[in-house]
């Protein structure tokens, strides 16, 4: 045969294979492909439609290799993004167990797919020897991780997160020594963690977050020499922290909170161990002991949270040498003696956290050259301020001031209507103010919450409260406060729904009516409580109009006529409350609409009839209806 044929010949042979990789489609792929295609009962982006002939190569979301033409992708991502949209597609049906005949495959990618069901096939290990990639994460996939997935030697990414996943995490996964990422999070796994888990130790992050785990932590945690980010947050998991948590030198990310962690924190014991670590969360467990010194040895914290534990002792100075913090939570424990004045070294400090300890004052004047400072909580310590420091005031980055419970006395100071930052949250609440609420406060153009509660402030709401476009949390309750309240549902009516979304204006001394027009235009309000005043006239019927509400509480006022009909239209509406009131007529039928409706009390008022037959009007006790001398029918005795 002369070379030029020759040539000939290999050219078409070329073609000819090519062909057959871009027409045919390995008999056991196609097999696998089409049962997967058949166990979907809707597919919202249309990929599986065009799964049509046996040229499956070119089908959507599936690649193939190059010469030996068998499938080694399956890339069907819930979220579809191109230049011009992102969507997020659904497909509902089962995970068919013919997947693990496509024995060439990489790479699988069904995440996102929120209606997918079904198991992991249990044989996933024997069959699918090339795998490196597996992301079933955001399914509804349930049952249990099988142990076969052990055997996938050359998996690199696992992700399994936000199913609904049981049993224990298989000891074999141990068996994974390429496994780089393992991303488990926000399944329902239960049992241990798994000895064998500490042989991975290629392993770069690992993620459990959010399961059922129970039992400790490993103690041999700490031969994860190159790990970077472990987060084992919101499990079961107790016993004490492992010491071998400070061999990790490569660590940055450690989130070990929401958990019923006990013991000390084994902080390192030089300045060489857990150089990296920037971000750390022990929030929410059941920790005790100090806060040793040896904590100023974590030189890259950024970010570190300790709150709600049981510490205890002083803050310790060595906290200055953390030079590179941002945030710093340590509320709720029991922390005592003075703030170090080495807090003045945080220069890059973002937010200081340090409610619900037992701190006493004064705060160290170091602290007025925090010039980054934005939040700032020392709320319910033993300060005993007697002021607020007016270097506070100075502060040009501050802008959320929470100072509850801190033995504030004295009229709101003038100084804060002129910060260098203008205040978005103010909580002086609990302490021991006296005076009126002044007009100034009305400038601040920005404040978003206003808590006043538990003070012994007089006279009216000042007309300038109208001007908080903003306003969103209003507390005044537990004062002296009088006058009507009309100029409250003024604020934000420029905006279509309004801008408040909570109000407590309860336990003052407050008259007259709601106007209806005043009321209508607050849609985003969630939470009113106007109890424990002297409030009278017609509930509105407007008060059907706010949409957004979860709670109403109205109790112990003078309100008087009908209850209104279109109450019954908040349809999110828990709890209500109207007890102690001279409500008159019969309950509305309407109320048989509030299917959320948890907590209800009409008791002592003068309704009259028959309660409305159904649900969840007849789920509630016979106290929700007592003090109505003319209610009957169900819980209370059957009518005559």
């Amino acid at each position: 045969m002369s070379s030029q044929r020759l040539c000939v010949v290999l050219v078409l042979s070329i073609i000819v294979f090519a062909e057959s990789i871009g027409e045919g489609c390995n008999p056991s792929d196609l097999r696998g492909l089409n049962s997967f295609k058949a166990a979907i009962q809707m597919d919202t982006s249309g990929r599986l439609e065009k799964w049509v002939g046996h040229s499956c190569c070119r089908w959507e979301g599936i690649i193939c290799h190059n010469t030996t033409g068998r499938v080694t992708k399956i890339l069907l991502p819930g979220f579809i993004s191109s230049d011009q949209f992102l969507f997020q597609s659904q497909m509902k049906g089962r995970l068919s167990p013919s997947i693990t005949l496509l024995s060439y495959l990489e790479v699988i990618d069904l995440g996102g797919l929120t209606g997918l069901a079904g198991n992991i096939p249990p044989s996933i290990g024997f069959h699918l020897p090339n795998l490196r990639k597996l992301y079933l994460y955001g399914n509804n996939l349930t049952g249990a991780v099988p142990e076969s997935i052990g055997k996938l030697s050359k998996l690199e990414e696992l992700a399994l997160h936000e199913n609904r996943l049981s049993e224990a995490l298989p000891p074999t996964l141990g068996e994974l020594r390429n496994l780089k990422m393992l991303h488990l999070y926000s399944n329902q796994f239960s049992g241990v963690i798994p000895d064998s888990l500490t042989n991975l130790t290629n392993l770069i992050r690992l993620d459990l977050h959010s399961n059922s785990l129970s039992g400790q932590i490993p103690d041999s945690i700490g031969q994860l020499q190159v790990l970077e980010e472990l987060d084992l947050s919101n499990n079961f998991l107790s016993g004490k922290l492992p010491q071998s948590l400070t061999n990790l030198t490569a660590i940055s990310v450690l989130y070990l909170d929401t958990n019923y962690l006990e013991g000390s924190i084994p902080f390192p014991s030089s300045s060489g161990q857990m150089p990296l670590l920037g971000f750390l969360r022990l929030h929410d467990n059941r920790l005790t002991g100090r806060v040793r010194p040896n904590f100023g040895y974590l030189v890259s914290l950024q970010r570190v949270s300790l709150a709600n534990n049981n510490l205890c002792g002083p803050v310790p100075s060595a906290v200055g040498n953390l030079v590179a913090l941002t945030e710093l939570y340590i509320g709720g424990n029991r922390l005592s003696g003075q703030l170090p004045k080495s807090m003045g070294q945080l220069s890059r400090l973002l937010v200081l956290s340090l409610p619900h300890n037992l701190i006493r004052g004064p705060l160290p004047h170091e602290m007025s050259s925090h010039q980054n400072l934005q939040i700032l909580d020392l709320s319910f310590n033993r300060l005993n301020l007697s002021t607020i420091p007016e270097w506070l005031a100075a502060l040009p980055s501050l802008s959320r001031i929470f100072l509850a419970g801190c033995g504030i006395q004295g009229r709101i100071p003038e100084f804060l209507r002129t910060t260098s930052s203008p205040i978005q949250e103010l909580d002086l609440s609990a302490n021991h103010l006296s005076g009126s609420i002044p007009e100034w406060l009305g400038s601040l153009s920005q404040l978003y919450l206003l808590n006043l509660s538990k003070n012994s402030l007089v006279s009216n709401i000042p007309e300038s409260v109208t001007s908080l476009h903003d306003l969103g949390v209003l507390d005044l309750h537990s004062n002296k406060l009088t006058g009507t309240i009309n100029q409250v549902f003024q604020i934000g009516q420029r905006f279509p729904d309004g801008s408040l979304t909570y109000i407590d204006l309860s336990d003052n001394s407050f008259y007259g009516g709601i106007e209806e027009t005043g009321i209508a235009a607050q849609r985003g309000i969630q939470f009113l409580n106007l109890s424990k005043n002297s409030l009278e006239g017609r509930l509105p019927t407007a008060v059907g109009a706010l949409i957004s509400m979860r709670s109403l509480d109205l109790s112990y006022n003078n309100f008087n006529f009908s209850l209104p009909e279109a109450l019954g239209d908040v349809s999110l509406l828990e709890t209500l409350k109207l007890q102690e009131n001279h409500f008159t007529g019969a309950i509305p039928k309407g109320f048989l609409k509030l299917r959320k409706l948890k907590e209800l009390d009409l008791s002592h008022n003068l309704l009259v009839g028959e309660i409305p037959a159904g649900k969840p009007l007849s789920d509630f006790p016979e106290s929700s209806y007592s003090g109505n001398k003319g209610l009957c029918g169900k819980p209370l005795a059957p009518c005559l």
